[in-house]
């Protein structure tokens, strides 16, 4: 009998087929990811609030004009000084007569403006810093992490009422000094992560397929690294909303009249037998907004986490 030798020869993939491919298994990933945060109703739920509240804060103006009768938040009269909640005064009135239901609303727009720009200026010096050190190593991974070591041993709350005397801060400016200050632990978790991802086999593809340095960092690596940024942006956004209150509560954060949650809430105190309300409602808008936050974080870490995959 003849025996036919077949011989076998490796099929080239178009590299437009290739790209495809890579495509569908991104998208794969993040849709089957979406699809597990939305399968965890309490982190949905949340989600939902948190949208709601920021919708209702960006469009201040309309909501007052339409539920409040278009009071100014700042504006108001003695003789209306400490009212009772009513149907004209929802929550009552301040010391000064304002409305203090329009002015929570306006609140949120400082805290919560603070809150997302805190978080962005993190997460863009922290990541940044964090790929560099990560992908690059040796020397430059050194000096970041001199750096982080140095801005985490300093007292931040010290510094931070200091520079708040000496700069005497409008929300952004305290925004910005909250971020300069507040990157290095996102640089550390984006480090180690990017450690782990620098040697493996599709970088080193890239890298002999003769990818620069900064193409591989920006277009292979930090898409595997946006999950955890993903979360980390939730927990910055409450804690620059914390940082402002614990500032402001202590006199040195957005000053009056600028209305933030945190001022509120200090300058109600004296005042909390007389007219508890005005304590209690900035209270209890941040603690939903964090929880809200914490909650969309934690169902997000989940749903991004590949051991929770077939889960």
């Amino acid at each position: 009998m003849s025996q036919t030798n077949i011989e076998t020869r490796p099929v080239s993939v178009p590299s437009e087929v290739l790209s495809k491919r890579r495509k569908s298994a991104a998208q794969g990933f993040w849709q089957s990811s979406f699809s597990r945060f939305l399968k965890d109703k309490v982190s949905v739920v949340a989600l939902v609030v948190f949208v709601v509240l920021c919708v209702a804060v960006l469009f201040a103006p309309i909501v007052a004009q339409i539920f409040f009768g278009g009071q100014d938040p700042n504006k108001g009269s003695l003789f209306d000084s400490f009212k009772e909640p009513s149907a004209k005064h929802v929550l009552g009135t301040d010391k000064y007569g304002r409305d203090v239901a329009v002015r929570l609303l306006f609140a949120g727009q400082i805290s919560l403006a603070i809150g997302f720009s805190v978080a962005a200026l993190v997460l863009t010096v922290g990541v940044l810093f964090g790929l560099v050190a990560g992908y690059f190593g040796g020397i430059v991974d050194d000096v970041i992490n001199g750096i982080v070591q140095v801005l985490q041993n300093i007292p931040s709350l010290f510094l931070l009422i200091i520079l708040s005397v000496l700069i005497l801060p409008e929300w952004w400016s305290l925004a910005v000094i909250l971020g300069l200050l507040g990157w290095t632990g996102v640089t550390r978790q984006v480090r180690g992560l990017v450690l782990s991802l620098r040697n493996l086999d599709y970088v080193d593809a890239a890298r002999v397929m003769g990818a620069n340095r900064w193409r591989i960092m920006l277009v292979h690596i930090l898409p595997n690294v946006m999950s955890i940024v993903l979360v980390l942006l939730g927990f910055e956004i409450a804690g620059a909303i914390l940082g402002e209150a614990s500032l402001s509560f202590l006199g040195f954060g957005v000053r009056p009249p600028t209305a933030s949650w945190g001022n509120m809430l200090s300058n109600a105190l004296e005042f909390y037998s007389k007219a508890p309300l005005q304590v209690v409602m900035p209270g209890v808008m941040i603690f939903i907004t964090l929880l809200c936050i914490f909650l969309i974080g934690d169902g997000l870490r989940d749903a991004f986490d590949p051991r929770l995959k077939n889960k």
